[in-house]
């Protein structure tokens, strides 16, 4: 055994660099013929995460303790060191276990699959960070570049190895050697650095669309509140009302109860009672269906003959006003004709008169922030955020006249329709940005982003002298 490690101690450089490259068949897939293959683990060396016990552990940080990191520390290429903080003794950790500029910390234990192997690198040393151990450093080594190395492990295909590797019943774990044995593949290092160059120029370019992108998906709800704001108080129709000559005093105050001709609410007691089967029974609409402006057509009970027939207050119509009592009070949609004749359980009912008020201006104005607030404002039964027949019947709203109702509902229903494609549109982007990237990191890995310089000399001899 003694002769053998000597042996392998005076293995000449060449014989070093053949133990080294990884063989034919089992190179993944082709790359430049100046770049090579070799394992990770020739490039970096692995460190174990720090072990503790619970009770030398601590929330806040003492004189001579070390934060150490956890999976939440760790994303997408970065790491942070003020969030799942726990601290411990600098005593119980290694000098090889602080973490250093360049070092690259991996997930290598967690009970999710889409954690499992996520990487990220530090930017400076730290003489008062280590990391635990559900995770494993590695430590770029030799004259290879460590951000080449960071890029590679946050490549499609470096994850979906771990995550075919990861082991466990409820916790997905993998192993040092699977990162140490790892192909990657190796190019000169001139290549390298253009790599990285050409990676971060990319990637600042799709960061600045997604930030623009996520604006726009975050500022649809914000968007959407001023202009139903703008709707419910007559600005949005202020310029129509001087076309026809018609003021704001034309509007009336009013509360539900005075402009519905009904206000009830779907079977309350022991709905369940009446349960039957598809085949044999009428659907009726649950909270579920219910959602903004529009019925979720999906995942109906059904009432048998005894609920229709005990239960004739509870059908719904075509234009009647449906809103959620309970869970997200307030939220409304309108009975369109292929649903008329359905049942309704603990959801409330409004029957509009149409003369006085119409049934989308009604709806709309329920699933405005006004409408809204005056619900949350009316609701009972608070642990349970409950709203009851009583509570809407008094919401007040101002009701212009139905010519103006229809102008209103008409332009806001361009407005919503144009911000909904606006943050559709944006949350495509960002789903793209993501794809891109993994795109950008495949072919980069493959030689293909038009920086590789066939001239430059064979990357081998730049692994000789790493090794």
């Amino acid at each position: 055994m003694a002769r053998g490690k000597k042996a392998a101690k005076e293995l000449l450089p060449e014989e070093k660099l053949q133990q080294a490259l990884v063989p034919v068949e089992e190179q993944p897939y082709p790359i430049p013929e100046n770049w090579c293959w070799t394992r990770a683990g020739n490039l970096s060396s692995l460190h174990r995460g720090v072990s503790y016990k619970k009770a030398d552990a601590h929330a806040t940080k003492e004189k001579d303790d070390c934060l150490i990191m956890r999976g939440g520390n760790i994303g997408e290429g970065y790491i942070v060191t003020d969030v799942d903080n726990v601290y411990v003794n600098k005593s119980l950790v290694d000098e090889s276990q602080f973490v250093r500029q360049n070092d690259i910390i991996i997930v290598a234990s967690t009970g999710s699959t889409k954690v499992i192997g996520r990487a990220g690198i530090s930017t400076r040393d730290y003489e008062d960070v280590s990391f635990g151990a559900f995770l494993m450093l590695v430590r770029p080594v030799g004259q290879s570049s460590p951000k080449y190395l960071d890029f590679f492990f946050q490549s499609d295909d470096y994850r979906t190895r771990m995550r075919n590797l990861a082991s466990g019943v409820n916790i997905n774990n993998i192993r040092g050697h699977y990162i140490t044995d790892m192909p990657i593949p190796f190019p000169p290092l001139p290549e390298q650095h253009r790599i990285v160059n050409r990676i971060e120029s990319l990637f600042a370019k799709l960061d600045e669309a997604k930030e623009k992108a996520q604006a726009v998906v975050d500022g649809f709800e914000l968007r959407k509140s001023a202009i139903l704001h703008k709707a419910f108080t007559g600005e949005l129709t202020e310029r129509w009302r001087k076309e026809h000559g018609v003021g704001l005093e034309s509007w009336k105050r009013c509360t539900v109860g005075s402009i519905c001709n009904d206000v009830k609410v779907g079977i309350v007691i022991r709905p369940s009672q009446y349960y039957t089967d598809k085949n044999e029974g009428t659907p009726a609409f649950r909270s579920a269906n219910v959602r903004e402006y529009k019925i979720d057509d999906f995942d109906w009970v059904y009432l048998n003959e005894d609920g229709m027939v005990n239960n004739k207050r509870s059908i719904v119509h075509t234009g009647d006003v449906l809103v959620v009592r309970s869970g997200n009070p307030g939220t409304a949609c309108v009975v369109s004709e292929k649903f008329d004749g359905y049942n309704a359980i603990d959801i409330l009912i409004a029957v509009p008169n149409q003369e006085l008020i119409l049934s989308n201006y009604l709806c709309l104005f329920t699933n405005s922030p006004l409408g809204k607030q005056s619900v949350t404002e009316g609701k009972r039964g608070m642990a349970l955020a409950h709203f009851n027949v009583k509570g809407y019947s008094k919401v007040q709203l101002n009701v212009p006249p139905i010519s103006e109702q229809e102008k209103i509902i008409h332009t806001l229903n361009e407005s919503l329709d144009k911000e909904q494609q606006a943050k559709e549109a944006a949350s495509t982007v960002l789903s793209q940005i993501d794809t891109m990237k993994k795109a950008i990191l495949a072919r980069a890995f493959r030689g293909e982003l038009g920086t590789n310089d066939p001239a430059e000399e064979w990357a081998g001899e730049l692994l000789k002298k790493t090794l």
